[in-house]
């Protein structure tokens, strides 16, 4: 029985504002590390970042400028992340499989750090909207992982943002937090909430009726093979 290729480590053509650039940047430097780093030494990396996260979320409750680090971390994690897999496929001792699993866990892993230091900001209602958020954060990943699943299509950009314009916004939001303080975003977290909720269930039904019509697709041809 043919197995089909794993195509878990090339992702579709990025669709975003940066993608361009950030393809040049990585390519342009992937070759300058040294020989000991491999690209799961950079992958694993995340676990220290999320923990630190967590840390520097946690102090800020007291000492609002720990968010200096956390931004620090957001940035080190788009490091690592975007470099773990071209310096596997630089060298040719990539481990795609465990690459994809290993690389995907952690991105959630990652995303609910960063959700859960804001938490330490906020109290009652608005600390429950930001554990709401990590559920619905977490459909866009799912939704990712399992279209590419039944397509062997892998797409990390949705409506025309990826991985690495959301850190930035995060880092933005805690630049707008350290200067004006929490009060302005304690009014718009439940807008955040819905508008988040609204893209996600866009992203869904696109994705859905995407492989709604790939499945109609084969199926129409299965009918013309059966009636020659």
């Amino acid at each position: 029985m043919d197995k089909k290729v794993f195509g878990g480590d090339k992702k579709l053509p990025m669709k975003s504002l940066l993608a361009k650039f950030e393809r040049k940047l990585i390519d342009t430097n992937v070759s300058k590390f040294p020989k000991w780093i491999e690209g799961y030494h950079l992958t694993l990396l995340t676990v220290v970042w999320s923990l630190c996260l967590l840390l520097f979320g946690y102090l800020a409750k007291n000492n609002i400028h720990w968010l200096w680090l956390s931004s620090l971390m957001v940035f080190m994690q788009w490091f690592t992340d975007s470099f773990d897999g071209a310096l596997g496929r630089t060298r040719d001792t990539g481990i795609p499989k465990w690459g994809y699993y290993m690389d995907h866990f952690l991105d959630y892993v990652f995303i609910c750090s960063v959700l859960i230091g804001y938490t330490f900001l906020l109290d009652g209602q608005n600390k429950l909207i930001v554990c709401l958020l990590i559920p619905v954060f977490g459909c866009f990943l799912v939704s990712s992982y399992l279209a590419f699943g039944a397509t062997n299509e892998f797409k990390i950009t949705f409506l025309g943002a990826g991985p690495t314009e959301i850190r930035i916004y995060i880092i933005l939001l805690n630049v707008f937090l350290i200067i004006f303080g929490i009060a302005w975003i304690e009014k718009i977290l439940p807008f955040i909430l819905a508008i988040s909720i609204i893209v996600m269930c866009i992203v869904v039904f696109r994705t859905q009726k995407y492989i709604w019509n790939m499945d109609m697709t084969e199926k129409i041809t299965r009918d013309n093979k059966h009636t020659e």
